[in-house]
């Protein structure tokens, strides 16, 4: 890999029905204080007129198009596949097509990148920190200690901390990592692409990095803070029920056949229930997501993966 200065960055953005959503977030990516040395976009056989908006507005975009959807775990392996393996970029920033990073953020990560270089471990995956409007962490970024565990609150006042769960719109992946590691994976569609993909990289050996001053502005769904279990305010995220699948199948997936131990498959269950919980209390389509819910805590106990529903918008 060249020197730091002379870093070879593209970002990778999956896309599908996003005519309402990419303009704002490509215009933030040529608006960069460190221009991208290549900006492309993976769209998942929209229906609506997002290629056409690509095509007509952003003719700079590099557009792969999908033949069908593939989830965002098919673009995000097709889009690094090309830039990491194709054309060999140093750095791969990926995002989803609602995220807009701040204009400052790709320098800063490049700048902190550089300096974690003389790092004892290798530094494979560096990410900016997703923040909501309100510019309160939209997502956080998790240790896996058999169990999801929220870091300290302190260590969102340091410039970076390192940690083992990232989610994609934001992550910056070393070439060399994709190599390595390979791609994400296909048959989880969606949800714990990312994480899978964490873990993978953690088990090789790369440590994960988030960048607390370079900023992500980013929606989790139609989230709202609810009032759940003990009085606690929660963020609660409205998903459709085959959201809801893809959830429960590939955490027991994760958990049964990856990352097996008696207590992660405890955590799983429990987490699992007091999602359904929340499902019933503030879910729109209470009894379909529930039914969804327990297709796959089967499905992904038994490894029976793929893309099982498609999104019906």
């Amino acid at each position: 890999m060249p020197d730091g200065l002379d870093w070879s960055v593209a970002s990778v953005t999956t896309a599908y029905n996003g005519v309402g959503a990419l303009a704002r977030h490509i215009d933030a990516l040529l608006g960069l204080t460190r221009p991208l040395d290549e900006i492309i976009v993976v769209d998942n056989a929209s229906t609506d007129q997002t290629v056409s908006l690509l095509r007509e507005r952003y003719p700079q975009v590099t557009v792969l198009r999908m033949a069908e959807n593939f989830g965002p775990g098919g673009a995000l392996a097709r889009g690094l596949e090309y830039a990491a393996l194709q054309k060999k970029h140093d750095w791969i920033w990926t995002f989803d097509q609602d995220s807009v990073p701040a204009p400052d953020s790709l320098e800063i990560l490049l700048e902190e990148a550089r300096r974690l270089e003389d790092h004892t471990s290798k530094v494979g995956i560096i990410a900016a920190l997703p923040v909501d409007k309100d510019m309160q962490t939209s997502s956080t970024p998790w240790l896996w200690r058999d169990k999801f565990v929220k870091p300290p609150a302190e260590f969102l006042s340091r410039p970076v901390f390192f940690t083992d769960l990232v989610i994609t719109s934001g992550c910056m992946v070393r070439q060399e990592a994709v190599e390595k590691i390979g791609l994400p994976r296909l048959d989880f569609f969606i949800d714990f692409v990312d994480y899978e993909y964490c873990l993978r990289a953690r088990s090789h050996g790369y440590k994960i990095a988030v960048v607390t001053r370079a900023k992500l502005h980013h929606e989790v769904g139609k989230a709202h803070k609810v009032r759940f279990l003990l009085g606690r305010d929660h963020l609660w995220s409205e998903h459709r029920p085959f959201r809801e699948y893809y959830y429960s199948r590939n955490l027991a997936y994760l958990v049964w056949w990856l990352y097996p131990s008696p207590q992660a498959k405890g955590f799983a269950l429990l987490h699992l229930a007091r999602h359904s919980v929340g499902v019933l209390l503030f879910g729109p389509d209470r009894v379909e997501s529930l039914r969804k819910m327990l297709e796959g805590l089967w499905d992904g106990c038994r490894a029976s993966l793929g893309a099982r529903f498609r999104p019906d918008y």
